[in-house]
């Protein structure tokens, strides 16, 4: 079984979406999304436009359907998909669960309210070294506004709160045994209590798009559980801003689902690592700037050894 893996924010580097290639499913991706959303999509990857929650999220979604649509053309489709934060719209629109205009609408609005409710002053901290209960006594012990947002893997885990909070969380984990502490390229406290407003918000205006029964198993990132009914995968786009992506739990529910080939979505190369340790006996691998024939040659070719 194949999986597909949509990377979340602070994947993105400039030019990335040029990097693509000129495959006529990503053209066809990128008209379809300028066409949507008044704006032509190429200029959202470049350094400046970056600086932008609503450039980064829109940019990702796009990446990440362009391709899946590329490697479609070549016969190569998904068993499963999953997406770290916002990278679970592009999961959401592969498995057949929202349709991509609609899906960037939902984007394009998510991100309005984050970078509206945090314009500065706030991102999130990756720790690597510490468990997810050491995390919460240092946050605790520092008697800092701040949260858990991801759970990357055992031991790699993603705070969330002001840039006053996180440093002192900084602070104390290393003093505690951490190996590293630094900050992420995400500039809201996403996965917290401190979005509960927009995804209150994001939610009213989720329940008026349509959603099917996804075709292929979706894992959300709220239980780290498939997801098989419309209503709850619209319940899991809209509020996963303001709950702890469980992404380790979630590479775990995928392989027990019979996964052993995991495709990582341009243009992260995280999950691919996180599969690589938390899953070492499975393969994995990103999906880079080679032309989408000799990417879905090698999909193949680890496919048919992965059967062997």
């Amino acid at each position: 079984m194949i999986a597909y893996l949509f990377p979340g924010q602070g994947a993105q580097t400039p030019d990335f979406l040029h990097r693509l290639g000129g495959h006529s499913a990503i053209a066809e991706t990128f008209a379809e999304a300028s066409d949507v959303l008044g704006i032509d999509i190429r200029t959202l990857d470049q350094a400046d436009a970056l600086r932008s929650t609503i450039a980064v999220q829109l940019t990702l979604t796009v990446a990440g359907v362009a391709a899946a649509r590329a490697l479609a053309t070549e016969g190569i489709e998904p068993d499963a998909v999953a997406g770290l934060s916002i990278g679970a719209f592009g999961a959401a629109v592969v498995c057949g669960a929202i349709a991509f205009a609609d899906a960037l609408r939902l984007v394009k609005l998510r991100a309005e309210l984050m970078e509206n409710a945090y314009p500065q002053g706030y991102g999130m901290l990756a720790v690597l070294g510490l468990n997810e209960r050491e995390i919460a006594g240092a946050i605790e012990d520092s008697h800092a506004d701040a949260y858990i947002g991801n759970l990357n893997a055992p031991r790699q885990i993603v705070v969330s709160g002001s840039n006053d909070a996180l440093d002192k969380v900084r602070n104390l984990a290393l003093e505690r045994g951490a190996h590293k502490a630094e900050r992420l390229a995400v500039s809201v406290p996403s996965h917290c209590a401190l979005l509960e407003d927009a995804a209150a918000r994001l939610t009213q205006a989720a329940s008026a798009i349509p959603f099917d029964k996804p075709k292929i198993a979706y894992i959300g990132n709220r239980g780290a559980r498939v997801l098989r009914r419309a209503d709850a995968i619209r319940d899991d786009l809209a509020t996963n801003l303001r709950h702890p992506v469980r992404w380790h739990d979630s590479t775990i529910a995928l392989s027990e689902l019979g996964v052993t080939l995991f495709v990582e979505m341009p243009p992260g190369r995280t999950l691919t690592q996180l599969v690589t340790e938390a899953l070492p006996d499975t393969t994995s691998f990103a999906i880079d700037t080679s032309s989408i024939d000799s990417m879905a040659t090698r999909i193949r070719l680890a496919r048919r050894r992965s059967i062997e």
